[in-house]
């Protein structure tokens, strides 16, 4: 029968699906994985395909996904054996040359030598299992992520100016008489952005003031190259894995409170509607008046006094931002407004605390300038035929539009097509305040196509811009100092390779940092082990439900563990359902559960069923 090339996707049981690039998923049972891994490149051969249900066999490995792994050591006889930690490679690796004694569960990174049988070599060891910070590296690692710069590139970023040249400064439009501010968190270091507003002349100016990294980092440098090979700084839950050296991102190229910096401006007048009638983009020296957290400027906007010397400022930058979220809001901008998880660490690593981060006033303030500067710099590119990189979001696929609307369906709602934001923007406001509004909300982001990086303008569907780019933080985003670069004039022939390569980064940075996450949420859970939480089903598969506790941590109730009948999954309900009494659970259902494993190897917290119903009143305190 026909071969179709495509990439393995492994479920821990062993078994796997190869996605193509056109039909249905093909199912490979274990036996049937002739060696491949995760992520693989494959060419397989369809053995049985019964109404659009297709099996196949692996017939060759075309291209390894990765070749660096990161696991436990142990020993079989005489032999060093490498487990991994990734669970869906089922195969220990001989390490035919090690011989040292290492202690047991000792955490290292392994370079796979021979495939077939499966040989590696040691490249480093970490440290023991479960020791201060070992697990995030051994994360970092897994995705062949290194923290440490290489020496050449840490020799040239030693070599930069500390001070910027007077030469550099005499050329450029000088904005240090401004009382810019940057607003950030408290725990910031590396400050790209600056703000200024007023209002004079019957209309605002507004002035974003960007770190001129492209001044610094010249193409084809050592510097150049690795922030590329990066494409992005990583977050997680317990460092800063930076793009750029800490000379360049916490020193000459952060926007530092009272010293001279180089900058990009991009100034805009605004009318008093919340258009921009005119703009001026140009490179500046500025000096930045104060720094100012998000805590700060919120307080100032309650009535605090704090900041009187700002005042002007920021009730600029207040009422550009209403004015500029209603335009958004009128084109049928998405706002999913999900809270993100957010914990708390201590001096050891131990997380000690899980809060719901919202949003506050003073980020949105600062969000709706850098979504302005970057509307309008990618529109100047546009009109002024300048070959640049822009952020991008596509339509959704049509397919999971119909999946949603399965799931509305169950609450009385509808999207029509999909096809403009404003439909999902209707549906969020609808759900505003529903006991599934998360749930909801959740699967109609999933919904969603994932931005990336094009060469070409293909709007943004999730904030309904026609133009936009990334243009505000080239400090920790690569595209941001090639599209810096454009503006200067530099001509940059490889537009469509930096597209791609960003995008692979920013998805490989989200998904460390989702495990770096899942890793410590676990790990604060397992305290609670017996324990008995209120949630609700956010989603079903054929093997249980996976329920959110009210903090943001998930886990698992097993199909297998419910005991009062046999349950199906039905797809179109998004539902278990007993065949016997025809009982269900379904996404959006409020239930009790006992939280009975906390797996920190799987990152996998393990429910059990206490009732179907969950009493909201009696929320377990954590």
């Amino acid at each position: 029968m026909k071969t179709i090339i495509g990439k393995l996707s492994v479920n821990i049981k062993g078994f796997g699906f190869v996605a193509p690039e056109k039909g249905s998923d093909i199912f490979i049972s274990p036996e049937n994985m002739r060696g491949a891994l995760n992520g693989d490149k494959v060419k397989i051969k369809v053995i049985n395909d019964w109404r659009g249900r297709r099996e196949g066999v692996i017939i060759e490995v075309l291209e390894r996904a990765k070749n660096i792994f990161v696991g436990t050591l142990s020993k079989i006889g005489k032999k060093v054996v490498f487990n991994p930690d990734d669970k869906r490679i089922d195969q220990k690796i001989i390490l035919p040359h090690v011989k040292e004694k290492f202690p047991a569960n000792t955490k290292v990174v392994v370079k796979i030598t021979s495939w077939n049988p499966l040989r590696g070599e040691l490249l480093e060891v970490l440290g023991k299992e479960n020791a201060p910070g070992v697990e995030i590296r051994g994360i970092l690692r897994s995705h062949g992520v290194e923290e440490d710069f290489p020496p050449e590139v840490q020799a040239e970023a030693s070599r930069i100016e500390l001070q910027p040249n007077k030469n550099e400064i005499s050329r450029r439009i000088d904005r240090r008489n401004l009382k810019i501010v940057t607003i950030d968190g408290e725990d910031a270091k590396d400050l790209d952005d600056g703000v200024y507003a007023e209002e004079k002349n019957g209309a605002f100016f507004l002035g974003v003031y960007i770190a001129d990294v492209s001044f610094y980092v010249k193409p084809r440098t050592f510097l150049d190259k690795e922030a590329f090979e990066r494409g992005t700084s990583i977050y997680p839950v317990d460092r800063v894995v930076p793009m750029l050296p800490t000379e360049l991102s916490n020193g000459i190229c952060s926007l530092n409170a009272g010293v001279d910096r180089l900058a990009m401006a991009c100034e805009m007048k605004i009318d008093f509607s919340g258009r921009v009638v005119d703009y001026s983009i140009f490179p500046t020296v500025i000096h930045v008046f104060k720094r100012l957290t998000y805590t700060q400027v919120n307080k100032f906007l309650d009535g605090d006094k704090i900041l009187a010397d700002c005042a002007e400022n920021i009730n600029a930058l207040k009422k550009i931002h209403d004015l500029r979220r209603k335009i958004r809001s009128e084109r049928g901008a998405i706002d999913f407004d999900l809270p993100e998880m957010k914990i708390l660490l201590n001096s050891a690593g131990k997380p000690i605390e899980i809060t719901k981060r919202i949003q506050t006033i003073g980020e949105s303030i600062i969000e709706e300038c850098m979504l302005l500067a970057n509307e309008t710099v990618a529109e100047h590119t546009i009109k002024n035929k300048i070959p640049s990189l822009y952020r991008v979001h596509e339509l959704p696929n049509p397919e999971k539009v119909l999946t949603l609307n399965n799931l509305l369906a169950h609450f009385n709602l509808h999207i029509n097509k999909g096809k403009e934001p404003s439909e999902f923007k209707k549906i969020l406001s609808k759900v505003k305040n529903m006991p599934a509004e998360r749930v909801i909300t959740s699967y109609a982001l999933r919904t969603m196509q994932q931005a990336r990086y094009s060469p070409e303008n293909l709007g943004h569907f999730g904030l309904a811009a026609k133009f936009y780019t990334h243009f505000t933080s080239p400090i920790r985003r690569y595209p941001d100092l090639i599209v810096h670069r454009a503006l200067r004039g530099t001509l940059i022939k490889n537009l469509e390779e930096i597209s791609r390569q960003s995008s692979e980064r920013e998805r490989r940075a989200i998904e460390i940092e989702r495990e770096a996450l899942d890793l410590k949420a676990v790990e604060y859970m397992e305290r609670f082990v017996g324990q008995n939480f209120d949630g609700m089903i956010e989603s079903v598969t054929n093997f249980g439900f996976f329920v959110e506790l009210d903090n943001g941590v998930d886990g698992l109730v097993r199909a297998a563990d419910l005991k009062d009948d046999y349950y199906g999954f039905v797809e179109r309900e998004f539902a278990l359902i007993g065949t016997r009494t025809g009982k269900s659970y379904q996404i959006g259902d409020n239930v009790r559960v006992k939280l009975i494993s906390a797996n920190k190897k799987l990152r996998q917290l393990t429910f059990e069923l206490v009732s179907d119903v969950a009493n909201r009143d009696l929320i377990a305190k954590m």
